[in-house]
């Protein structure tokens, strides 16, 4: 079968419209940056503050007969008067004007809905023990934010949570520690399972819900962590060992094939396609971490999935050679309308959230070209994304605002791949909010309404010895 192989340097890179914006913090008139960005009608109120002297501004938004003025450096839209004007501007720009700016912008309200909310986790940045931290759900169309599961109930970390197309009534989560297990959370049940057996090396993690919802993709990862001496990067994260299996949801057991499982080589990362037919996976040879940490470099490939057998294939291919260009790729996620793949691109490793040079590279599906996606790149570290269960929306996290803690970032996506300008995820008192939140975004999850889950149910689980065994099938 022919090799779907592309090295990054040989690519074309698409033409669309828009700049990378090199506005970090208050290097923009306005905090947040929210100058010329596109955004979906039923988005929270797109408060700010002025960066600049700014105490007798005043500042229009107007769109047909719709005008409103703010005084002062502080912009606080009531919901009522915000939705109005969305409503009133939906597929054309509102228009924004300041007393103390010498220029004009637009903010562009798109047609194209966005889903009810994002799920996330919140940590704090500790290493050495499991600090605060907890899985979040955010209203997209207000300020709430409310709280699913967090640690104070139990010890240990909580992470890898997934949801298919954003689906709220299936869950796959992860803990790690002490009470370790992964939580299922299948029409409203929430059972506990134990995913490590022993053909596999470890515990399932970074899953990835097949379309039909009869599947998983997970991997199994032996992580471990060291520090750096420059103050430039923190930590490193690696694995010395890592393979793919999928997850058979009503047979409870694992499928493994040799094809994502090879000697010496470490996989991770799976998704499926749109379409439920291909597993793409991102896997590097196997390096002595001692000695050879910086040369570890993951490419992305593809292996056949057959969801009819629940059978993996053989034919594993190469689909991006990033490691003849000296990078490394982590993170794909393929949009759902099978169109294109947005990865994360690095120098080295998977652990790409400590990687200041980390951006994101999208694969056309369909040309097979791919490219940095220029118009949501900063700077700083961008890593982990999704897309939102249309395909119009992205979001992803950011160290751009000051370089240390990871913020959430919203990006339209048209038709045609390209991104409009990123704005950062809207708070009731931005500068205040993001000025005090000594805490991490990690993993953002769109979802299409509010998921009903137990908290009380969950830490029950947790804390109880009853775990459910996962069954094994070799392919």
């Amino acid at each position: 079968m022919r090799r779907f192989v592309f090295a990054i340097s040989a690519l074309v890179i698409m033409s669309c419209s828009g700049e990378v914006s090199q506005n970090f913090g208050c290097g923009c008139p306005i905090y947040p940056d929210y100058m010329d960005v596109t955004v979906p009608a039923g988005i929270a109120p797109l408060n700010f503050d002025y960066c600049i002297p700014a105490d007798d501004a005043v500042t229009v938004f107007s769109y047909g007969d719709l005008t409103y003025r703010f005084k002062g450096p502080e912009i606080r839209w009531n919901a009522g008067n915000w939705r109005r004007l969305l409503s009133a501007a939906t597929d054309n720009d509102i228009q924004v004007t300041s007393s103390v700016i010498d220029r004009s912008w637009t903010i562009h309200v798109s047609g194209d809905d966005i889903d009810y909310g994002l799920n996330y986790r919140l940590l704090e940045p500790g290493y050495e023990v499991y600090s605060k931290m907890g899985i979040y759900e955010r209203d997209l169309s207000s300020f709430r934010q409310r709280t699913l599961i967090d640690n104070n109930d139990f010890s240990g970390c909580v992470n890898c949570h997934a949801y298919n197309r954003a689906d709220p009534s299936g869950m796959t989560l992860h803990i790690r520690g002490d009470h370790g297990a992964t939580l299922l959370m299948k029409e409203g049940r929430i059972e506990a399972y134990d995913t490590k057996t022993d053909s596999t090396s470890g515990f399932c993690v970074y899953p990835y819900w097949h379309p039909s919802g009869k599947y998983i993709a997970y991997s199994t990862n032996n992580t471990r962590q060291s520090y750096h001496t420059k103050a430039e990067k923190l930590i490193e994260v690696f694995d010395l060992a890592s393979d793919v299996q999928v997850y058979d949801v009503e047979h409870n057991c694992l499928i493994l094939n040799p094809s994502v499982r090879q000697k010496g080589m470490w996989e991770t990362f799976p998704v499926f396609s749109a379409d439920g037919r291909t597993l793409f996976f991102c896997a590097a040879s196997e390096k002595n971490i001692d000695t050879e940490l910086e040369s570890v470099r993951y490419n992305l490939y593809k292996v056949s999935f057959d969801p009819e057998s629940g059978t993996i294939g053989d034919d594993v291919e190469l689909v991006i050679d990033a490691e003849s260009d000296g990078k490394s790729i982590s993170f794909p996620r393929p949009s759902y309308d099978g169109r294109f793949l947005v990865y994360t691109l690095s120098d080295y490793g998977q652990f790409s959230i400590w990687h200041h040079e980390a951006d994101l590279w999208k694969l056309d599906l369909l040309s097979g070209e791919t490219s940095p996606a220029v118009e949501v790149n900063s700077g700083d570290t961008e890593s982990f994304h999704n897309f939102s269960s249309n395909s119009r929306w992205m979001v992803f996290s950011s160290r751009r605002d000051d370089g240390q803690f990871t913020r959430l970032y919203i990006a339209h996506v048209d038709e045609n791949g390209c991104f409009s300008k990123a704005f950062m995820l809207p708070q009731k008192n931005p500068r205040r909010y993001y000025g005090t939140l000594f805490m991490s975004y990690n993993v953002p999850e769109f979802v299409s309404g509010p998921v009903s889950f137990s908290h009380t149910k969950a830490a029950r689980a947790i804390n109880g010895d009853a775990r459910i065994p996962f069954g094994v099938k070799h392919e």
